[in-house]
């Protein structure tokens, strides 16, 4: 396993540092997330390719994960040609454009790569898998895959319908019970490697995958730094939708009342 991580390593690293020349020419970051997350795809099937289970789970592990990391990096890359993601440009003047800080910010996620294939080579590892384990697993990676899709499109049109510009959040389909419907389905994803290691010696490598992207989403580059970009740029607005949504797990939204009568 540790001769595959550097090979993936080696890989990511020097696309990161391609797309840090891009960046630097573009003066735009976008390109960051889709070379994320072509590059989990990339270990996903490198660490199907190296491990030592049987044919299903190494068959399925690569497959759900290039197909995954297809649809996400292809939806990214819509962004690339768009305007500097907000996140992005405030770190550009928060950093004052020091590129050895947005180099070291790309090398970042090539790291974050190599910890997200640990849990593919957890899956890929179980020597026996059964029917009932592979089916479940397709069922997680459709209704999380799936679900994120949804999310994805809802907020991209309304985006193309020029919502962004009015200053207001959008509350409409899956964003009316989840502040982050997309990052709720994409932490649900990586269950479905959990469930595809079943009892395998490795099975625990396939738990760091729901655990890491739960705290990196949670904690660390996912709900506080897109929040942090929505209070800048929608204000009251967007805190008023915080205090009526939840911001993770969906649920059902508070009514106003309810919201004021927990500020009594």
């Amino acid at each position: 396993m540790s001769t595959a991580l550097a090979f993936v390593f080696a890989v990511m690293a020097i696309a990161m540092a391609l797309g840090w020349w891009w960046q630097r020419a573009k003066a735009n970051a976008n390109i960051v997330d889709a070379i994320w997350a072509a590059g989990v795809g990339f270990a996903a099937a490198t660490m199907a390719w190296v491990a030592d289970g049987d044919t299903w789970a190494r068959a399925l592990t690569a497959t759900l994960g290039v197909l995954w990391a297809v649809r996400l990096a292809t939806h990214l890359a819509g962004r690339v040609g768009e305007k500097e993601d907000g996140r992005y440009r405030y770190l550009r003047e928060h950093w004052q454009g020091n590129q050895a800080k947005f180099f070291a910010f790309f090398m970042g996620q090539a790291v974050v790569v190599l910890l997200f294939a640990l849990p593919f080579y957890g899956a890929a590892s179980n020597p026996a898998t059964t029917p009932a384990t592979r089916c479940l697993a397709i069922a997680i990676w459709l209704v999380s895959v799936g679900g994120e899709a949804i999310a994805d499109r809802q907020l991209r049109r309304h985006r193309a319908s020029g919502g962004t510009s009015t200053h207001t959040t959008f509350r409409g389909g899956l964003w009316r019970f989840s502040r982050h419907p997309n990052y709720f389905f994409e932490w649900v994803h990586w269950f479905a490697y959990v469930v595809l290691a079943g009892g395998a010696a490795n099975a625990w490598l396939a738990w760091t995958g729901p655990v890491l992207m739960y705290l990196f989403l949670r904690y660390l580059s996912g709900v506080p730094f897109t929040e942090a970009q929505a209070l800048r740029s929608r204000g009251d607005d967007y805190r008023r939708y915080q205090r009526t949504t939840n911001m993770f797990f969906p649920w059902f939204p508070k009514h106003t009342d309810e919201v004021a009568h927990e500020h009594d």
